[in-house]
Order: C-alpha cells, then sequence, then structure tokens
C-alpha cells in the first residue's frame, strides 16, 4: 500500500496558493462617477457700439450653437486612460443629457481633461494626455477646455461639476466689396499660433502658424463673412501680434489677388474682426480696418 506525506513545507505552500487564488478574485472598489458640465464662460459684447460693458454671461451646452462635441478623457496617475467618452450633440446615441457623462472608475487619483467643440466637416481632433491635445485636420474650431485633479476615495458615488472656459482667438474676415463671380475660395494664413494645445494651460503647443481655406457661401457680388479661430501661446492678459495673409483664389486654386495685414492682434477668448476691400488688386493693407470684440472693443486704422 502506497503512502502519500505530507511535510510542514508542502502544507505551507498549499496555504499560500489557496491565499493566493483567493486575493485574486478580490477586485478594486470602483466608484460611478457622474460629471455635469456646467454652462461655458464666455464673455460677451455688443458690437460694433462701444458703449456696453462686457458681460459675462452664462451659455448651456445644449443649447449654445458653438459646441456640437464634448470630450471627456479621465488620466490614471501612470497617464493610462480609465475612460474616454465623446458625446455628439447630432448623435443622440452617443449621451443621455448632453453635458453629462457617468462612468465607474476604480479608487485612485485621476487627471479630468474635457474638452467642448465645434464640429466641421472633417474635423479630426485628440486629446492626447493633460498637457496635449489638438486638431490634425485642416483648422481649429471654437475650442472650451477644462483640466482638473480628481481623487476616488472609496466606492462611493462621486459627482463632479465642471466649468468650462474658452481657450480659443477669432478672426473674422468681412469684405466691403463683392465676391466676383470667379472668386471661389478664400485662403487665409496666420503667421503664427496653432492648432494644437495645452488642455491644462490652454496655450498653444506650437506658434509656427497654419493656412485654411474656406469657400464662401456669400452669392456672387455680395461680401463675404468667414471666421478661423487659432490657438495662442500668449495668457490670457497678453496680447500676441500676428501677421495675416488673404489669398482669393479661382476653382483651380489659381491666386486672384492676395492682402497681408501686419501685425494683427489677438487675444484667447477674443474675436478680431478684419475688413477691406479684398477683391480688388489695387487695396492695400491700409485699406483695412480691425474691430475686437469678446473681451474688449477697440478700432485700429492700419
Amino acid at each position: 500500500m502506497s503512502k502519500t506525506i505530507f511535510t510542514a513545507g508542502s502544507i505551507l505552500l498549499a496555504a499560500a496558493v489557496l491565499f493566493s487564488a483567493c486575493n485574486n478574485n478580490v477586485e478594486t472598489p470602483k466608484a460611478l462617477v457622474t460629471v455635469t458640465v456646467n454652462d461655458f464662460t464666455i464673455t460677451q459684447e455688443d458690437l460694433p457700439s462701444a458703449q456696453h460693458a462686457p458681460q459675462r454671461v452664462a451659455q448651456n451646452p445644449a443649447s449654445y450653437t458653438g459646441v456640437g462635441a464634448i470630450d471627456l478623457v479621465m488620466f490614471a496617475s501612470d497617464g493610462s486612460e480609465a475612460y474616454r467618452h465623446t458625446q455628439l450633440k447630432s448623435d443622440g446615441s452617443t449621451f443621455t443629457t448632453f453635458g453629462e457623462f457617468s462612468f465607474t472608475i476604480p479608487v485612485g487619483n485621476y487627471t479630468m481633461v474635457v474638452v467642448a467643440r465645434q464640429v466641421g466637416t472633417g474635423d479630426v481632433f485628440t486629446v492626447t494626455s493633460p498637457t496635449e491635445a489638438g486638431y490634425t485636420s485642416e483648422r481649429p474650431r471654437e475650442t472650451f477646455c477644462k483640466t482638473q485633479t480628481v481623487t476616488v476615495t472609496n466606492a462611493s458615488p462621486l459627482e463632479l461639476s465642471v466649468t468650462l472656459k474658452r481657450i480659443v482667438s477669432a478672426l473674422n474676415i468681412i469684405s466691403t466689396d463683392g465676391r466676383p463671380v470667379s472668386a471661389t475660395k478664400v485662403r487665409t494664413t496666420f503667421s503664427k499660433g496653432g492648432k494644437s494645445f495645452n488642455p491644462t494651460t490652454g496655450l498653444a503647443l506650437t506658434d509656427n502658424g497654419f493656412t485654411q481655406t474656406n469657400n464662401p457661401s456669400s452669392a456672387v457680388g455680395a461680401a463675404i463673412n468667414i471666421t478661423g479661430f487659432q490657438f495662442l501661446t500668449s495668457a490670457d492678459d497678453a496680447e500676441e501680434e500676428i501677421d495675416v495673409t488673404i489669398d482669393v483664389l479661382d476653382a483651380d486654386d489659381n491666386v486672384l489677388f492676395t492682402h497681408t495685414v501686419e501685425d494683427v492682434p489677438f487675444k484667447r477668448n477674443r474675436k478680431t474682426i478684419l475688413s477691406g476691400a479684398i477683391f480688388s488688386a489695387s487695396a492695400s493693407a491700409a485699406s483695412f480696418q480691425l474691430d475686437t470684440d469678446w473681451i474688449t472693443e477697440e478700432t485700429v486704422n492700419f
């Protein structure tokens, strides 16, 4: 008859294996997190009158037409993604209430990045980290952002409320003359600024400038009105001067007219309005006028 002998060592080993198996079945506690995106912080001012003081008003994300998507990403302390979701206002399957996110994540420390943005055809936008996000498509859009630290200490539900801030500057180009039939595109080149930004600071990651092309929708003979956005390397209270080149193109991308306005002032959360005779070879930078909006308003004759 064979015998099985249990030694003290084998008993301890078996106990250790059993203990390890039990430990592997214990899950890290998770908490339900609800994030509500509050009304955006937007400064508005009547245009063109400078007699009215700027007013800071609330805009609900569901009703503000300048926002068509909200991205929320939770980054763990090691930089990995714990949660990522994009709500599209045009796609009801991506949200229950636009601007409200509910999800579960394990106990731990996180950095939450929330970006609300305008949406256009062909847009490619990505949040890569708490310090890097941007558009790899042709143009940036109106963009709001908030980054904050979130600590989940136990499995109890956690409710967060965030208010986003506009982090772009805008250029509005308005012609004072009518569009000829041959002019089908307007190409705008910014000498500085960028299409990517740091979500934590709101500042541009590059200052090399970029080019975007618009197809004006106005009728032949009518004035055009186009807008472009850019991220700046300057802080909120600092003004940055950028050269702006406006090229009028035909259907084959031949340049019909070109104008460069130097040292155009830009500031985050402010719109710069550049107006002048665009469809004229005789027009010069001196014929353009400048208005600014959103934070302050001024008129500068070039």
